[in-house]
């Protein structure tokens, strides 16, 4: 594997706030603010490394309460320049956490459950947070044109943010994706490109394309920009504690594709409790797969460090990587916090989008049936609490996944007369 290096300005007019450097997961090698991806030393994954320590506590906690209404009022917490909120973007983020007291008595707990619904995004998918973080360090990379390999929420949510900033865009997708958001993708006026193959043959292209010269001038938002992305799904680590009153969650349920996201929300987490925002206690996290993708769930059951590939065969399509970057440190977060990796059927999260649709008038994605078939699956098996403070994770919108719903339809047909609507059984 080749470390990706490109030209860059000079570290002096790189502004990206409180990031510091960035270090390797593995070894804990430091090198400069820039567009690399993987450690020099160790080939592991590289990731932001801040110096919060000029911080007080409480006057963190007011600028945060006083900023807008976006992920840009944690901008003191993320690889972002002061001034991010004034710049061209989306501005995602603050999303409702919704308290689901219907879905809570259907599923029997007691303690409090809550949906974060990141639906209400600008593109309707949490995409838009890690997006928004890559543009930011775009800008400061100097580069021209925004691309990504996407499951479909992501091409989306790189094509509006280009297209807001000023930025060309040009996004890789697997070539039968659902129809909705293909649709959503190329609406925004970027270049759609569908590769013959699944989402791991677009990312190896991807990556072959980041070291031709044909892709120099471009951010890969999720390759060579993916320090900086990643940290987008901090800000629902810090929106759901904020949300909450400032407190964590017991019990959290993360969908899994890559499993970006569920190691960044522990990132978030962790850094509330050393900036002493959150009172320090044990909280739990869970992963959510589909079985027809699900390499860590079968790794977690097994007891197995090393995550296996497999090839994916879901209707959860957004989730469905079949080697995720991100999975062997699933399992240390899920392991280490006392947390599990479950999967569900198809008919599984068919059966969740329509409970969760039904008792809270939210209609998710395939991959928030992921989370809710899992959710309510570890209930019936005890490994959740129902007596916890739970939070589940909706990141996206059911308009993109109708496929999966297709047979939901009329009640009935009747005539325009009293006596049908009777007859029909509806009075």
């Amino acid at each position: 594997m080749a470390v990706q290096t490109v030209a860059t300005p000079s570290d002096s007019t790189v502004d990206l706030g409180p990031a510091a450097a960035l270090s390797c997961r593995e070894c804990g090698h430091r090198v400069p603010l820039g567009p690399v991806f993987a450690c020099e030393e160790c080939f592991g994954p590289l990731e932001i490394a801040y110096d919060f320590s000029a911080y007080d506590t409480e006057e963190l906690r007011r600028r945060i309460e006083a900023g807008p209404a976006s992920i840009w009022r944690y901008a003191p917490l993320l690889p972002v320049p002061a001034d991010v909120a004034e710049k061209p973007n989306l501005n995602p983020g603050w999303t409702k956490l919704v308290k689901a007291d219907n879905l809570a008595r259907e599923l029997g707990v007691t303690g409090g459950l809550y949906v974060k619904d990141d639906s209400g995004n600008p593109t309707h998918s949490f995409k838009d947070r890690v997006v928004a973080q890559a543009l930011e360090a775009a800008r400061a990379f100097g580069f021209t044109t925004l691309s990504c390999s996407s499951t479909g929420n992501l091409a989306g949510a790189v094509g509006a943010a280009a297209a807001r900033a000023g930025f060309r865009s040009c996004v890789f997708i697997p070539h039968d994706l659902e129809q909705g958001k293909v649709v959503m993708a190329a609406v925004y006026g970027g270049e759609l490109v569908g590769i013959e193959g699944n989402y791991d043959d677009v990312n190896r292209f991807c990556s072959e394309l980041i070291g031709d010269p044909a892709g120099e001038g471009w951010g890969f938002v999720n390759v060579n920009l993916r320090p900086y992305y990643a940290e987008g799904s901090k800000t629902l680590a810090y929106e759901i504690c904020e949300q909450l009153g400032w407190r964590l969650p017991d019990q959290i349920v993360i969908p899994i594709a890559s499993g970006s996201q569920l190691t960044k929300i522990d990132k978030g987490l962790q850094e509330l409790i050393k900036l002493g925002l959150v009172e320090d206690r044990p909280y739990k996290i869970f992963g959510a797969q589909a079985e027809g993708c699900s390499p860590v769930s079968t790794a977690f059951k097994a007891g197995h460090d090393v995550v296996r590939p497999q090839k994916p065969d879901t209707i959860a399509k957004s989730l469905a990587i079949g080697n995720p970057a991100d999975g062997p440190y699933v399992l240390d977060v899920a392991r280490r916090t006392g947390g599990a990796v479950e999967d569900v059927t198809d008919p599984e999260i068919v059966d969740a989008i329509r409970l969760l649709a039904r008792t809270e008038g939210i209609f998710a994605e395939t991959a928030g049936g992921v989370t809710v078939g899992v959710t309510r699956k570890l209930l019936q098996a005890g490994v959740l609490d129902p007596a916890k403070t739970t939070v589940v994770l909706n990141t996206g919108d059911g308009l993109k996944t109708l496929d999966a719903v297709a047979g939901t339809g009329l009640t009935a047909t009747i005539r325009p007369t009293l006596d049908s609507f009777r007859e029909a059984g509806l009075a």
